[in-house]
């Protein structure tokens, strides 16, 4: 390690414990211990991720006082939005991350409503950039990518109307989609196949994987892919059985969808590189988006290869050897 940088780490170590000197000093003792759960968590440090106890100690601050959840929030996206260093800003996205997997739903629906409804670019990082050094800048494009999921990631749960990682049945899923119109199947199929694309936008440094924090960044982002899978199996298989009966313009929609996820693929391939088979998933798109054009442009009698040879797994990501 060279000496600019061994001065550097040392400098971000004495601002990060100065930081939490502050915030315990802080008059506003209703918040104080919020800042530094959030400081905790959200160190300089690239060497670990924030660890299970400091992301434990942040969504604690959901339960008790109404005014924490905010707090802690506003907390986060501060920090977020005034760091220009690349390993403190992942640490912010993935600290939010936990908190709409696991948090209580006093912290995600604040995070939900945070500035207003949330949405597109609400994260406001798609010009981030670390340039202090290599590595750092290829952080940089990680913060971007990942910024996006957790915006999609938003986005879905309002599109849903439910979170993301609401606990349910495969029988209750299966009815939420009976007696729907087929434009609202439509119209969630769309929002769920725009966080895909943007899973499979992950940056070309898929070897900083092999840092623990992006690790655990992509194996989040995993668990969420696998759970978009399920809902765009649902409404894939339902919609199906309704294409005889869909007007030109609905076809087209579908076909068109279809075919952004399996553009999609590819790159998702390479991100989950150890996951388990699920030729299923790819089958049933293959064979609706075969049955939609046919139906539009009259029978062309193709056949595709259904994703034969894909390894995938919902709950696990390859991490290169070092």
């Amino acid at each position: 390690m060279s000496l600019r940088k061994k001065l550097r780490n040392l400098t971000h170590n004495l601002k990060d414990k100065a930081s939490v000197i502050a915030a315990a000093l802080s008059i506003k003792r209703h918040v104080s211990s919020v800042h530094i759960h959030v400081l905790r968590a959200t160190t300089h440090s690239l060497s670990t991720p924030p660890s299970e106890s400091q992301i434990a100690a942040v969504l604690s601050t959901g339960h008790g006082s109404h005014l924490r959840p905010r707090a802690c929030i506003n907390a986060l996206m501060d920090r977020l939005h005034r760091t220009r260093n690349a390993t403190v800003a992942l640490k912010c996205l993935f600290t939010l991350h936990n908190v709409m997997a696991k948090g209580p739903l006093t912290l995600k629906d604040n995070l939900s409503y945070y500035p207003s409804y949330g949405g597109h670019n609400f994260l406001n990082l798609s010009t981030f950039r670390d340039d202090s050094d290599l590595q750092a800048l290829e952080l940089s494009a990680w913060v971007r990518w990942y910024a996006g999921v957790l915006e999609h990631l938003v986005t879905v749960s309002r599109v849903l109307s439910y979170y993301l990682t609401t606990k349910m049945e495969t029988r209750e899923r299966e009815c939420l989609v009976l007696g729907v119109s087929s434009g609202d199947l439509l119209c969630k199929i769309q929002g769920l196949v725009a966080f895909v694309e943007q899973v499979s936008r992950v940056p070309d440094s898929l070897h900083l994987q092999r840092i623990d924090l992006v690790y655990e960044m992509v194996r989040l982002v995993s668990e969420d892919y696998g759970s978009v899978q399920r809902e765009i199996f649902v409404r894939v298989e339902e919609i199906r059985k309704r294409v005889g009966d869909l007007d030109v313009g609905e076809l087209r929609e579908l076909v068109g969808y279809l075919e952004r996820l399996e553009e999609s693929k590819e790159r998702l391939v390479l991100l989950f590189v150890n996951r388990k088979r699920n030729d299923g998933f790819w089958d049933l798109i293959c064979r609706t988006k075969n049955e939609g054009g046919g139906d539009e442009r009259g029978d062309r009698g193709e056949v595709a290869d259904g994703g034969e040879g894909e390894e995938e797994r919902v709950d696990s990501v390859h991490k290169p050897v070092p």
